[in-house]
């Protein structure tokens, strides 16, 4: 699940500015080679040069994710993200608005599941400002307390809104389900009451806590040198103290052992259907082979086997979809559906059969030629612009995939055979244990196996 992102994106008027940020968006770099340094407070620094635009983009990811949100305390990691641009020691949050809509910057803040995040973009010319306004919200931030209130109300506005969601309520109600003990059973965002447990010291804890230079990546990519980045980066956080961090212990990923139903009942006319179990972790070497055995079986969109006997063969739905989770610790292997409530057992029965199926009868050559073509082919496109190539770069370390990772991707989805889609299928999905989750109208949908619930 992912949480509410904020994004503050303000341009100048001037069209030169206009069309320069947009142009950076476009931009490609045709081979992309990373440097690593780690700095002497312990940050670690990724490096690529762009030249083509006067542009640098900037991300960064500080290990200070939901996974780490005390108990009965969760939504502070969330909450802590989206409050550092809302006001410093030295600036209020209309001033760090101010600044940076005259640059023609952006500048946005969020919390994730793993580790929260800051990006920036900005003309070459600007670096320096923008520079001193990350370098201000990293190490200065002041949690006004008015700021404080203001964002836990939207926050449990949100959370409360939610609830008219079918689709959120089968999403979060499954991952409650499939990750019992364990964080990412939680929201990001947090739950209602306990968001509105959080003081502002619970926050002002956290990020002494957890927000530090060696607990932190940054990814630097534009119209820089190598050692101009590095000369800049240490010039505005040089005053940031690297010191030992404790994270929360984080319980196992325990795997789901057998078969469980949560029936939510709603008035509604469609059924909103989650079904699965826990998956694999992104530094999973069976990863790759995971990957094209998904895309084979519902990541495919369309042309997946899911898609064509659920929505083509059968028409019971317009959209299904499968998916593993890309996480730390072991994520979710989902498959989603939305069916009018009486097509609602059928659906599920089809669903179970093509994941029996995937792992016991060979694809096709034409679905594994397909599969690595799609996968292969569409890689260049997530790293058409410098600010995903910097998102890349925080993935890449964070997992510790290794700095020829963009060279390498391809290759090891080249490298998956007929085999390893059947050897994967059977290790990491399973049609007999699985959480099943149905907000539907119950007394159409028929669903009356396993345990219900009304929420």
């Amino acid at each position: 699940m992912s949480s509410k992102t904020k994004h503050i994106i303000r341009i100048l008027p001037a069209l030169f500015t206009i069309i320069i940020l947009w142009a950076s968006t476009c931009l490609a770099s045709p081979k992309i080679e990373p440097k690593r340094v780690v700095l002497t407070n312990g940050m670690t620094l990724l490096f690529v040069g762009t030249h083509a635009l006067p542009m640098v983009n900037i991300s960064v990811a500080i290990k200070a994710g939901a996974i780490y949100d005390p108990p009965e305390k969760g939504g502070v990691a969330n909450l802590t993200a989206i409050l550092l641009d809302e006001g410093t020691k030295k600036r209020t949050s209309k001033q760090i608005a101010e600044e940076m809509d005259f640059i023609g910057g952006r500048l946005s803040t969020s919390g994730g599941d793993d580790y929260s995040s800051v990006s920036l973009a900005v003309l070459k010319k600007d670096i320096k400002t923008g520079l001193d306004l990350l370098s201000d919200i990293l190490l200065n931030p002041s949690f006004p307390e008015e700021e404080v209130n203001r964002k836990k109300k939207e926050t449990i506005a949100s959370i409360i809104s939610d609830k008219d969601e079918p689709g959120i309520v089968a999403s979060k109600a499954f991952y409650k389900a499939v990750f019992k003990g364990h964080p990412y059973g939680k929201p990001v965002e947090g739950e209602e009451e306990s968001v509105g447990n959080i003081t502002r010291d619970d926050i002002v804890s956290f990020f002494q806590r957890y927000y530090k230079p060696n607990n932190t990546i940054m990814a630097v990519v534009g119209d820089l040198e190598l050692k101009e980045a590095v000369s800049l980066i240490e010039t505005y956080f040089n005053s940031w103290e690297k010191s030992k961090v404790k994270p929360h212990d984080i319980p196992p990923v325990s795997r789901v052992t057998k078969k469980d139903s949560l029936l939510i009942d709603r008035n509604i006319t469609q059924a909103n259907i989650v079904l699965g179990h826990t998956g694999i972790s992104r530094d999973n070497p069976d990863f790759y082979a995971v990957s094209v055995m998904n895309y084979i079986l519902g990541g495919a969109g369309l042309t997946s086997r899911l898609s064509k006997e659920i929505r083509e063969d059968k028409g019971l739905a317009y959209s299904v979809y499968s998916s593993f989770d890309v996480n730390k610790y072991p994520g979710a292997f989902a498959v989603g559906v939305q069916t009018k409530n009486k097509s609602a057992r059928i659906a599920i029965e089809e669903i179970l059969s093509e994941l029996k199926r995937i792992r016991e009868e060979p694809v096709s050559d034409d679905e594994l030629k397909d599969a690595k073509a799609y996968l292969t082919g569409s890689f260049p496109l997530k790293l058409d612009t410098s600010a995903k190539i910097a998102g890349y770069l925080i993935f890449i370390e964070f997992h510790n995939l290794g700095l020829d990772y963009f060279e390498e991707y391809p290759k090891k989805i080249s490298g998956v055979t007929e085999d390893d889609i059947i050897r994967v299928a059977k290790k990491y999905i399973d049609p007999e244990n699985y959480v099943l989750v149905a907000v539907a109208k119950q007394e159409e949908a028929g669903l009356k196996e396993g345990r219900d619930n009304e929420q």
